[in-house]
């Protein structure tokens, strides 16, 4: 029951790629700081479904902010994953565009911020 809450919170105050492909670990509160922890799922991306990949690892965690809630900062700390083309050893990920480009803010956020200015 409280899983589906927070899952039914998270939408609608994350960003929507996040609740759909990441996992929420963990989240804490400092002072005026609301930091969530994010794993990417263990779901091959769609356009390689068709290629034998395997699970190989993760990539160093990214921490973005996104629109305050509250009165308080949120930062993502998001760990993206990456998988091994068995067939090809090419290793593959998904090609995200969470982070507004030349900022450390997502995309939705830095859109707003820009239409206020």
């Amino acid at each position: 029951m409280f899983s589906d809450v927070l899952f039914s919170a998270a939408h609608l105050l994350l960003p929507e790629v996040i609740v759909n492909y990441f996992d929420l670990k963990s989240h804490e509160i400092k002072g005026e700081d609301l930091h969530f922890y994010f794993t990417e799922s263990n779901v091959v991306p769609e356009e390689f479904k068709d290629d034998n990949l395997h699970s190989k690892g993760f990539f160093p965690e990214a921490t973005v902010q996104d629109f305050p809630i509250r009165g308080k900062n949120v930062f993502l700390h998001i760990t993206r994953r990456r998988w091994l083309n068995k067939s090809t050893g090419e290793v593959v990920t998904r090609d995200w565009q969470l982070v507004a480009k030349g900022t450390r803010i997502t995309s939705d956020f830095a859109a707003f911020l820009k239409e206020i200015n």
